[in-house]
């Protein structure tokens, strides 16, 4: 990692400052400084995108592709490096670097490939006899420049995740990382600025609360999408004017474990589920439901192979369980488990805290209006309960007001129909935990989980609008 990141103004790196540090997560000393833009930087970057909008939608598919694959090849080179950032300003444990950085590269695979395939219809338009001899098509056009907000817990993918479909469609953007997790985002700017792109076809600007609010409110971005908290996310949306808005919000990811399922499966992949990232992602397993017929076996075989998983330096490959983003989210955390035990709760194991790690815990007996509960907790930590009645279950799962994923161990046919059908919620995740994720996959959620979907084909289309041609014969009858 370097001493210090400059942030990126219209494709250009600018070294303003060094105002912003970065902390090891682990060590909780700083390991690096970032510039840091003001209003009127964000300002220029605005005006840069706007400019810049109609040569981002002249330039051919094939350049788009090509620049896309340059980003990939650079990140398979450097791959190293950027598991080794990613470990230091994000905590994550190195086994979740290599798979992140992985998908980083996938990602942008993906949007170089659907670069090309950006297309339209033709459309028949003698529904009528007064429509006789005309013709129609439509095509998807770019929808001008983009504003992106990025949360801290995917530093890469959820920053690849807009910025991808961006230059695919052909918009230019402006970009703010999470302040607590900037590096990755500046990183993939360094490399953007090696390619051949219209001047201000991207900015990438860490900002003080105040110069972000333009991210938002500027008339002069045609889109806004914003991954982060439900809360912060829809006081967005009620700002951002005319624009749309998409938005991939928090969850309580819920799981249903029925009698057929293989327990030892359905195990591991919770225990997976519940605690890759330290519980940091918005469908790690929060709430487990389990048939009682098996009930007290898959209780038990949670409780030993979490107690089992090792926490503490994220460099050591064994190591599962890393920092979380910050000491006070650790003791929240904690503060939500101990307030669902006041309220009669069992924690069956972990709930320790050293620092910023918080040791992988189960709890059971929740009541449901408990935060640890129905809140997102993001966090190590997970509820299990038993049930009874398959339809009575989903009911539980879908009193959430959250709508994510959900992930269902069964094998029965008709269950498992019933369950696409019946949960409000965007995904339904059959035989593995509702943290499952594919990049190209439409993902995202309903209720106070957000709009819209990401995954690269879908997110182009949010960012592209279509444009009728309709053309009249005269010589037709």
């Amino acid at each position: 990692m370097k001493d210090a990141y400059p942030y990126y103004l219209a494709n250009k790196a600018v070294f303003a400052n060094r105002d912003l540090e970065v902390l090891d997560k682990h060590t909780g000393r700083v390991a690096t400084r970032v510039a840091r833009a003001g209003e009127s930087e964000v300002d220029q970057a605005i005006a840069a995108a706007a400019e810049a909008a109609p040569a981002m939608a002249r330039v051919p598919s094939h350049r788009r592709r090509d620049v896309l694959h340059h980003c990939a090849d650079q990140f398979e080179q450097r791959f190293d490096e950027l598991a080794e950032i990613l470990l230091v300003e994000g905590g994550k444990v190195i086994r979740d670097c290599v798979g992140e950085v992985q998908r980083l590269i996938d990602t942008f695979r993906i949007a170089a490939e659907e670069a090309t395939r950006i297309g339209g219809e033709v459309l028949p338009m003698d529904i009528a006899p007064r429509t006789e001899g005309f013709l129609g098509l439509w095509k998807r056009v770019p929808i001008g420049p983009v504003s992106f907000i990025t949360p801290f817990n995917f530093p890469y993918n959820l920053v690849a995740h807009k910025i991808a479909p961006a230059i695919a469609a052909g918009c230019p953007f402006v970009l703010k990382p999470a302040a607590n997790t900037p590096v990755g985002a500046l990183v993939l700017g360094e490399v953007l600025a090696e390619c051949d792109l219209p001047l201000g076809a991207f900015s990438i600007l860490p900002v003080d609360h105040d110069a972000a609010d333009r991210f938002t409110e500027d008339e002069r971005l045609k889109l806004l999408s914003f991954t982060g908290s439900d809360e912060v996310g829809w006081k967005l949306k009620s700002r951002a004017g005319k624009k749309p808005v998409v938005m991939e919000l928090g969850g309580n990811a819920a799981c249903l474990v029925d009698a057929d399922a293989d327990i030892e499966d359905a195990v591991d992949r919770l225990v997976f589920g519940g605690f890759y990232q330290s519980g940091q992602s918005c469908i790690s397993v929060q709430r487990v439901q389990i048939h009682r017929d098996i009930y007290d076996p898959v209780r038990d075989r949670l409780v030993e192979k979490v107690g089992a998983l090792k926490g503490g330096d994220p460099r050591d490959p064994e190591t599962f369980i890393g920092p979380l983003i910050s000491e006070d989210d650790a003791r929240r955390v904690v503060e939500w488990m101990e307030e669902a035990e006041e309220n009669g709760a069992r924690r069956l194991v972990g709930g320790e805290r050293e620092g910023a790690i918080v040791r992988p815990a189960i709890l059971e007996n929740v009541p449901r209006d408990c935060r640890i509960y129905n809140s997102e907790l993001f966090g190590p930590a997970m509820v299990i309960e038993p049930f009874d009645d398959f339809d009575e279950a989903l009911a539980i799962i879908n009193q959430s007001r959250y709508g994510l994923q959900a992930g269902l161990f069964l094998r029965d046919i008709g269950k498992i129909r019933k369950a696409w059908d019946v949960l409000e919620v965007g995904g339904v995740i059959i035989n593995d935990v509702p943290s499952f994720r594919v990049d190209h996959m439409p993902y995202g959620g309903v209720k106070d989980s957000g709009l819209g979907r990401e995954g690269i084909r879908y997110a182009i289309e949010d960012m592209t609008e279509i444009r009728l041609l309709a053309i009249r014969d005269p010589q037709a009858n």
